[in-house]
């Protein structure tokens, strides 16, 4: 069981730092051909995409990776806590 929940608290970080990571590049202007963006953008685009079509328009401001997080939070805090109690 300690395996699963470790398993599952990684998954969440990472997905929590590629969506933080995500964000922080939009802020700065950066080719964005190149291979480590690109693969930040491959991998979490389809994380924020889904969540960016549901959140009304907030001019400049894109709220979508804040959603993703919280919701990956939130969902591994529920996940591990079902796995507790049945163990």
């Amino acid at each position: 069981m300690g395996l699963m929940i470790n398993f599952i608290h990684t998954a969440a970080t990472l997905i929590t730092v590629l969506v933080i990571g995500r964000a922080l590049l939009s802020w700065f202007p950066l080719d964005r051909n190149t291979p480590l963006v690109r693969l930040i953008h491959n991998l979490s685009e389809p994380l924020l995409a889904p969540v960016r079509n549901l959140l009304p328009q907030t001019g400049m401001v894109d709220l979508s990776a804040l959603v993703v997080v919280l919701g990956v939070q939130v969902l591994e805090f529920v996940i591990i806590r079902i796995l507790v109690s049945l163990s």
